[in-house]
């Protein structure tokens, strides 16, 4: 099955490029559940089919938001590059409670929720962070605040799987204390990080506790991994099939093994707090310092650094919490408490695209309240250029926690 998810989305990505009270329930902020999946199926390819046989591409979906705002203005601040962009982007609208795809001119292509996307009951209180899955057909949003993640079908624009209790933190099976940067695998489960418990998880939807624990459940975080991660609050993969892991307590970022052997530990230099931190090539790792005033760097696995933006006066940088590589080269990051997501070329150390009002929040096309998370849509977004190469827990629900293995 593992084989065959890879081949759908290397398949899905190269025909894009030519032309991505229950543990485990769906619904939502009340306690109501039901089976992963009733309300529509979780997407397996880059065309899923529905109950009443009508298939869905997430290419012609893509490509039917476009045309809609074909000739319309857009909302980027003045001076902003649309080619800076690949294509559109995930906004994590945290402020708002809301998602917002984006595309390079800053129209506004597609939101969620909006109106019948919810059932009864259902809320979708403040994401955090936000990512396509591997096939681009489904979004993995962390509700960090309220102790859950969530899992929105493209297909549908319905909740289809949800894990922990919204409102109510906890550690026992079900529950979750500030998760963080929640992702869909090729083979339909789920890593996340979990904050405040100190650890990560292995998720199925096929099951109402985790497959697999990494690192002691406790509220007293600190660097011991594996046997004990520092408020873990990233879990991003590496193309060499291990997973990178941010520690907020100590600054620590962590080359960690899908078995959960360590391979190295490093400070980001000159952090105090760094933020999701991910690879840009291999020994190249990219973070954001959630502080005030903000940073952005790449270093390497020595804690050397490597690239640096901290601009002063107005665009000094105010809890950045992500910034991921592009294509061509330069980074897109989330300025959170500036209200903006912006682009900077990496060559000039310059903002040549933004999205949003410096310091200024709102709800209009054109605004964002802090947004705290963003990915690029298919073909370029963060699980579909990993697709092939992402490494798979080997856990199963019988396996025993991890045991110290690594330093």
């Amino acid at each position: 099955m593992l084989a065959l998810a890879v081949l759908i989305a290397i398949v899905w990505v190269a025909a894009f490029r030519g032309g991505n009270k229950t543990s485990a329930q769906t619904s939502g902020s009340n306690g109501s559940s039901a089976s992963a999946g009733s309300s529509s199926s979780r997407s397996k390819g880059s065309t899923a089919t529905s109950a009443n046989g009508a298939s869905f591409n997430v290419k012609s979906w893509m490509a039917s938001l476009e045309a809609k705002v074909k000739g319309k203005s857009g909302n980027l601040q003045p001076g902003s590059d649309p080619s800076a962009l690949p294509g559109p982007i995930l906004i994590a609208d945290e402020g708002n409670s809301r998602l917002l795809l984006v595309d390079p001119k800053g129209r506004i292509l597609w939101q969620f929720p909006s109106p019948g996307d919810l059932s009864p009951g259902q809320t979708f209180v403040e994401p955090d962070d936000a990512f396509f899955g591997p096939t681009g057909a489904d979004i993995m949003a962390t509700q960090e605040s309220q102790f859950v993640i969530t899992e929105i079908s493209i297909q549908s624009g319905h909740i289809v799987y949800r894990y922990g209790h919204p409102g109510t933190s906890g550690s026992a099976a079900g529950y979750l204390n500030n998760p963080d940067d929640a992702m869909v695998l090729p083979n339909g489960n789920i890593f996340t990080a979990d904050i405040k418990n100190c650890r990560l998880l292995y998720l199925s939807p096929s099951s109402p506790t985790p497959v697999h624990i990494y690192g002691e459940t406790t509220s007293a975080c600190y660097h011991e991994p594996p046997a004990r991660f520092g408020s873990p609050n990233g879990v991003f993969p590496m193309a060499n099939g291990d997973w990178l892991v941010t520690e907020i307590n100590g600054d620590w970022v962590d080359e960690m093994t899908p078995a959960g052997q360590i391979k190295f530990s490093t400070h980001p230099p000159g952090i105090t707090y760094p933020s999701d931190s991910n690879e840009v090539s291999p020994g190249v790792f990219l973070t954001a310092a959630y502080t005030s005033p903000g940073v952005i760097e790449e270093f390497n696995q020595t804690g050397s650094l490597l690239w640096r933006f901290d601009p002063s006066g107005s665009q000094t940088l105010n809890h950045p919490s992500i910034a991921i590589p592009l294509p061509n080269g330069n980074v897109l990051a989330t300025d959170d408490r500036n209200d903006r997501v912006i682009v900077i070329d990496k060559k000039t150390n310059k903002i040549i695209w933004q999205y949003g009002y410096t310091g200024v929040s709102g709800t209009k096309p054109g605004y964002i309240d802090e947004p705290d998370g963003v990915d690029l849509a298919p073909p370029y977004s963060l699980l579909v250029a990993q697709a092939s190469t992402m490494g798979i827990p080997p856990f199963k629900p019988s396996s025993s926690p991890t045991t110290a293995n690594g330093g």
